[in-house]
C-alpha cells in the first residue's frame, strides 16, 4: 500500500485545526477554522474526494480520529460521507482502548507498535489502493522521519498563521521531493502533489 498524506497547510507550514475553532487549541492556537475562506468544492474538495476514492484505508492519530469520529457518523447520505464511514480505518494511540472505537471499521494500533505495524501495512499486497492520512501531524512527522511516506498532497492556502503544529520533522535531515502536479483554485489554493526522490 502507498502511504499518502493529505493536508490543509498555511504558507508558513501550519496544519493545526483547519476545520473549526475548537478542533485543536493546544499551545494556545486561536485560528481554528482558518481554511474556510479558501475552500472551494471543485479544486480543494475535488482533491480530497480523489484521495479518498483511491484509498483502501484511512490512518489517523488519536486526536484527528476523535474529531472525525465525532462528526462523520452523523453525516450519511452523500457519497463522500458514506465512503468515510464505510472504509477501513486505523488509529494510532497509546490511550484509546477497544471500547473507545465507536466509528465503524476502526482498528486500534498501539502507539508503541505504530512504526512496525504501519511498515507491515505498507508492505501489504493489495490492488494498488492507498493508506490515506488526513491531519494527524504528530503521526505524519513520524512517518516522514521513518521514510514511510510515498506521496504528500498539500493544499497550501494563502494565509500565514504565525505558529502552530507542523507535519515536518525538525531533525535536520535533508529530504528531497519531486513535484508531480500542481493545481491552483480560484481562491488561491495551490494543491501540490509531491513524491520522495528515490536516492537508491
Amino acid at each position: 500500500m502507498r502511504i499518502v498524506i493529505s493536508e490543509f497547510m498555511s504558507l508558513d507550514g501550519v496544519v493545526q485545526a483547519p476545520g473549526g475553532p475548537d478542533e485543536d487549541t493546544e499551545g494556545g492556537f486561536t485560528h481554528g477554522g482558518w481554511t474556510h475562506p479558501f475552500f472551494d468544492p471543485e479544486v480543494v474538495g475535488g482533491a480530497f474526494a480523489d484521495a479518498l476514492t483511491k484509498a483502501d484505508a484511512l490512518l489517523f492519530g488519536r486526536r484527528t480520529w476523535q474529531s472525525m469520529a465525532a462528526a462523520w457518523p452523523e453525516r450519511g447520505g452523500d457519497p463522500f460521507a458514506d465512503r468515510m464511514n464505510a472504509i477501513s480505518k486505523y488509529v494510532v494511540s497509546r490511550t484509546l482502548g477497544d471500547d473507545d472505537l465507536t466509528w465503524n471499521n476502526t482498528t486500534h494500533i498501539p502507539g508503541d507498535e505504530a512504526v512496525a505495524h504501519i511498515r507491515k501495512l505498507r508492505e501489504t499486497d493489495t490492488e494498488g489502493g492507498d493508506l490515506l492520512v488526513m491531519g494527524s501531524p504528530t503521526l505524519v512527522r513520524t512517518l516522514l522521519r521513518e521514510g514511510l511516506v510515498d506521496e504528500l498532497r498539500l493544499m497550501i492556502m494563502p494565509v500565514i498563521l504565525g505558529g502552530g503544529k507542523s507535519i515536518f520533522p525538525g531533525d535536520g535531515a535533508l529530504r528531497t521531493l519531486h513535484l508531480v502536479s500542481t493545481v491552483t483554485s480560484g481562491t488561491g489554493v495551490n494543491v501540490c502533489t509531491y513524491r520522495p526522490v528515490d536516492h537508491g
